[in-house]
C-alpha cells in the first residue's frame, strides 16, 4: 500500500506555494549552477501563469508522502485536445520512493478529466533525470510546439485508450 496521496489543489495554498518555490529554486539553481536566492525565486514566480492551473484551463496536483508535501505538477489545456505537462517536481529528500511515477499517472488522469487526449511538454536538455522519467512513462520526442529560452527538447504522449 502506497503512503503517497496525490490530489488536485489550488496553486496558491501554503503547501502548493512552498512546492512551487522549491521547484523553481531547484531548476533555476541547476541552470545557474548555484542556489537561487529568495528574490530570484520571487521574480521567477511573478506572473508565471500558475493561476491557469485551475479548472477549466488546468489543474495543479500536490503529492504528499505520509502527509508531508513532497511533490507537485501541473496540467494546462492548450488547443485541440492537448494538455501541457508542467512544473513536475519531487523534493530531493523524497526522490526514489515511487512518487514521480504516481505523480505522472495522476497528472495524466487530470488531463483526461479536462478533455485532453494528448499530453505534451518542453524541457531543458540538462534535466536528464526528468527526461528519463518522461521516456519511462511513454513520452517520445516530438517537434517543437512552442519557443522560449529554456525550451530545448519537446515530448508528447497519446492519452487515448489508457
Amino acid at each position: 500500500m502506497s503512503q503517497w496521496t496525490l490530489a488536485p489543489e489550488r496553486f496558491d495554498t501554503a503547501d502548493a506555494t512552498a512546492l512551487r518555490r522549491a521547484y523553481y529554486g531547484d531548476v533555476a539553481g541547476s541552470y545557474w549552477r548555484r542556489p537561487a536566492t529568495e528574490a530570484e525565486i520571487d521574480e521567477g514566480l511573478a506572473d508565471d501563469g500558475a493561476e491557469l492551473l485551475a479548472p477549466p484551463t488546468g489543474r495543479f496536483v500536490v503529492g504528499r508522502l505520509r502527509g508531508e508535501p513532497a511533490a507537485c505538477g501541473g496540467v494546462l489545456l492548450l488547443d485541440g485536445g492537448r494538455a501541457e505537462l508542467t512544473r513536475v517536481f519531487v523534493r530531493p529528500a523524497f526522490r526514489g520512493r515511487s512518487g514521480a511515477g504516481l505523480l505522472m499517472e495522476c497528472l495524466e488522469h487530470q488531463a483526461r478529466s479536462l478533455g485532453a487526449d494528448r499530453m505534451v511538454l518542453s524541457t531543458r536538455l540538462d534535466l536528464t533525470a526528468a527526461r528519463s522519467l518522461y521516456v519511462r512513462h511513454g513520452y517520445a520526442e516530438i517537434p517543437a510546439y512552442c519557443t522560449g529560452p529554456y525550451r530545448e527538447i519537446w515530448y508528447g504522449k497519446d492519452l487515448k485508450d489508457r
